[in-house]
């Protein structure tokens, strides 16, 4: 997936963290989310905002991030 589309980077907003569509729901938030155990359809009912493709965009983003830092540090 490409998620560049989907999650933006503003100075302003939230603290320059990654959000999502230039919303005030950042990536870390969703991502805390899945780990706690919420669901998918969970987190869409809490913020009916956003849409599966943006919940999948955070993952996206997420493992590109991992894999770019592992990549760093061989």
């Amino acid at each position: 997936m490409d998620y560049r589309m989907r999650i933006t980077i503003e100075p302003g907003k939230r603290g320059g963290k990654p959000c999502i569509r230039g919303l005030r729901i950042t990536v870390y938030d969703i991502l805390e989310y899945l780990a706690s155990g919420m669901s998918e359809q969970e987190i869409l009912a809490d913020f009916p905002d956003l849409t599966i493709e943006d919940i999948r965009a955070c993952l996206a983003f997420a493992a590109d991030r991992e894999r770019r830092l592992v990549c760093a540090c061989l």
